[in-house]
This record gives structure tokens, sequence and C-alpha cells, in this order.
């Protein structure tokens, strides 16, 4: 291989995805019927849900509402993620996107993370459900492949974590294997493709993307942003040359709500009672925030479970504390409608 042919070749390996798409949920069907030559699927997915849908968007919105890549087709044999990374479709946790859903019982723990410049989710599961052979020990997807069309070709990521509107993710990287998965998508910016770099595709999850993949329940945190993967001070790492380094530590995260299941944003409590306020305007934008308060001797001792039965209950404050360290105090979930001060409305229950 001559020497121009080689750089051409990196050159292509490492091509930047810059073409910009609007994601409109009012009129999902705004997108083009493909964005990349040789695609197998569709960006042009409409609404609803089909498990037999070719759609090649996936969304990073919450713990709640999220996708995954997986295979379009499988007997449970012939379905690898290597094998079929060019025609990956996307599965999500929510109907509404044209794609196919990701079946009850598929992810067993999961833990979203929103950092200022990435949104990520680590966990695991059995994704033989989507049709990843059990004995797949996984392989990655992202938006440039060996020719810049992106593992699969045509793949598209939207998110409305930052500020509430969509918007595409020209940077992402997933890693499913049947057991584990961890996605993360960069928002736009100067660090976007060091954050979810896509060249360290044989180290896996945990190297990748060092966070929590523990089972039996479902958080969403905010944390900080993490180390670019394979930067180590003023050197970068090349797979394949030496040594595999160490994983970066995981950034540490803060405000973590851990939510009764994947399928309806119902937070749980983190001590024996809950506690809530909601706040009333009238008008349509709304928040929601979560706070902390010291525990009060006044609450009660235990409260109803609110995990569905398909779901494996939380650890308990003091397990999670043998396990992180810390226990965290209970939460305040404060829902705000906001237009004007007026004809406010405030009812608090404890």
């Amino acid at each position: 291989m001559s020497a121009l042919l080689f750089l051409l070749l990196a050159a292509a390996a490492r091509a930047q995805y810059s073409a910009t798409y609007s994601y409109d949920p009012s009129n999902p069907s705004n997108l083009p019927d493909t964005t990349e030559q040789g695609q197998a699927g569709t960006n042009r997915c409409g609404g609803g849900s089909s498990q037999t849908s070719l759609c090649q968007n996936v969304f990073m919105n919450s713990i709640t509402d999220f996708c995954v890549w997986g295979p379009p087709y499988s007997n449970g044999q012939n379905a690898t993620v290597g094998e079929t990374e060019r025609e990956e479709v996307a599965f999500c946790l929510k109907s509404g996107y044209g794609t196919r859903l990701l079946p009850d019982g598929t992810i067993t723990g999961a833990h979203w993370v929103q950092t200022p410049d990435y949104v990520q989710v680590t966990g695991i599961g059995d994704f033989t459900k989507i049709g990843i052979p059990a004995s797949d020990s996984g392989g990655e997807l992202d938006p440039h492949g060996a020719d810049g069309n992106g593992n699969p070709i045509g793949g598209l990521v939207f998110g409305n974590s930052y500020g509430g509107s969509y918007i595409q993710y020209h940077e992402w990287t997933n890693f499913m294997s049947s057991t584990e998965f961890c996605i993360r998508a960069c928002k736009p910016g100067p660090n976007a493709a060091a954050l979810c770099q896509h060249i360290y595709d044989l180290q896996g999850c945990h190297w990748n993307m060092p966070g929590n993949y523990d089972g039996g329940y479902f958080e969403s945190c905010f944390g900080d942003t993490g180390l670019p993967m394979g930067v180590y001070g003023s050197s970068t790492w090349q797979q394949g040359t030496g040594p595999t380094p160490d994983p970066h530590p995981a950034p540490p995260s803060s405000s973590c709500v851990r939510v009764a299941s994947l399928t309806s944003y119902s937070p749980l409590p983190t001590a024996s009672y809950s506690t809530s306020v909601t706040i009333v305007t009238s008008g349509s934008a709304q928040f929601t925030y979560l706070a902390s308060l010291p525990p009060s001797s006044s609450q009660p001792t235990t409260a109803p479970s609110t995990t569905k039965p398909s779901v494996s209950p939380a650890p308990t404050s003091t397990q999670n504390a043998a396990r992180k360290g810390q226990v965290h105090r209970p939460l305040l979930l404060v829902a705000i409608t906001l237009a004007s001060l007026s004809a406010m409305r405030v009812h608090l229950a404890l």
C-alpha cells in the first residue's frame, strides 16, 4: 500500500461528520428518507413504533427516554454487533419516534449522567431480547465508520437535554454486547470529538465510558465531564501499540434520583419516607427541580413502594452507602409551571 493511499484511508476513518439535520417532534417526517449512500434503513421514521422498523435515528433525552442500536435481523446466532454494524437500527424506551421498542426487561440496570459536555447512559441487561447473540462480546457504533458514513451507515442521534429543544449530536459512541451497554452523545463544541472518540473500538464500555454499571436499579444524575478517552497528560495512546493503559476514573456525579422503572419517570425515595412540593402557576412552561432536604423526625418510618413487580428493588440507603461510601439525603421533588407570578397555588404534601 502506498503512503498516499494509507493517508487517505486514515483520513476517511477519522472523517468528521458535519451534515446537520433538524428533528421536529411535531413533524417527525421532515427528515430525509436517507442521509448516506448505501444506507440500509431510513431517517424518515414518522411516529409510533414498530418491531420491524428500519429507523436509524437514536434519541438521548433522559433516563426514561433513550435509545440504543441493535441488529435489524437475527436468528439468535447470525447478528453479532460486528456483523450488523453497518445496518443497525434504533431500539427505544418510548414510542413516538417510529423506531423499534426495547422489550420489557431488556435493561436491568441503567445510569444516566448529564455533564456540561455530554449525556451518557451505562448499564446492563439481556440484549438477546433485541437479537444480539448470547455469545457476542460486543462492538462499537459511531458516526464515522471506516469510510466516514457511520456505523450504522446514516445513523443519526438527537436529544433535548440541553435547553429543551432538540439538537443533533454529531459526535456519539455506543458499545453494545449481549449483556452490557454504554452510549454517550457529545454536545456540539470544540471538545465533542475528543470526548466521543471512536478509535478505541476494542476496549469496550468500562475503558471508554467509566461509570456506574450496577444492575437492579435505574438512576439519573448530573456529573462532571470526564477526561477524553486515550489521552494521558500530553500523550495520546494509540490502540494496538504497547500495553493498554488503565481507564480514566469515573468522574464525580451528584443529585442522583432513582426511578421506579424505565417506562415512567416516578422518583423513588432514597430514605424511608417521601416528600413532595408542587408549585403551580398559569402558563405552559414546566420545569422540574430536584433538591435534598434533611430528614425530619416527624416523617413516617415507612413509605409505600413504587417499584413495579418487573423491576428489581433498588438497594436500600444502607446498602448503597456500603457500596458508594455515602448515603443520599431524601429528595424534594418540585414541579414548577411558570408563566406569570399571579394566580399562584402552592400545595405541600409531607
